[in-house]
């Protein structure tokens, strides 16, 4: 046998395995994306379990406060319908943000803020949305990897022939990019 074909079949072989290596980490990352989705996917159905009660709770002390209870309602059912990770995103920025406006809303009544059931709600909702937080940032992590890999040279040409395509940062809204003011 010729040293030449010899050369040429070992450099095939390790060229094969190293695309069904690159392949099979590029997979793996798509998975890890997935799975971390799936983990922010339980803790926004967790808050979206919670909310109801919350705002019946809140109901029965601030029935004037209608608007803030109906954007609560809204952005919850907009997150309800919601059917891409894109949109469950932004529907599960914008419940952040109604919710954040029923907690303020709750500073106005003393009589609510002492309510047990509504305390107890209120700290499931914290605890809750601390746990949101903490998977949104290791999903923007195990992207920003993901991203990074389809990118990098070599791997960005078999991300590019097997057609892998980049994963979205979980982003905050512009308007809790915004200072917060606070009036005594």
């Amino acid at each position: 046998m010729n040293i030449g074909l010899i050369i040429l079949i070992v450099a095939v072989v390790l060229i094969a395995i190293y695309v069904a290596s690159v392949y099979n980490s590029l997979v793996s990352l798509r998975n890890k994306v997935k799975d971390q989705w799936a983990q922010i996917d339980v803790y926004l159905k967790r808050r979206f379990d919670l909310i109801p009660n919350l705002v019946e709770t809140v109901k029965g002390y601030a029935k004037h406060e209608k608007d803030t209870l109906e954007d609560v309602v809204k952005a919850r059912n907009s997150f309800e319908s919601a059917d891409t990770p894109e949109k469950e995103m932004k529907a599960a920025n914008e419940l952040t943000s109604a919710v954040t406006k029923l907690f303020a809303l709750a500073e106005s009544y003393p009589e609510l803020k002492a309510n047990e059931n509504f305390l107890n709600l209120q700290n499931e909702l914290k605890e809750t949305e601390d746990k949101i937080s903490y998977a949104r940032q290791f999903y923007n992590d195990v992207v920003m990897n993901y991203n990074n890999k389809i990118e990098m040279f070599p791997s960005n040409i078999i991300a590019s022939m097997f057609k892998f395509k980049q994963e979205s940062f979980f982003e905050a809204l512009e308007s809790e990019r915004e200072s917060v003011s606070v009036k005594f």
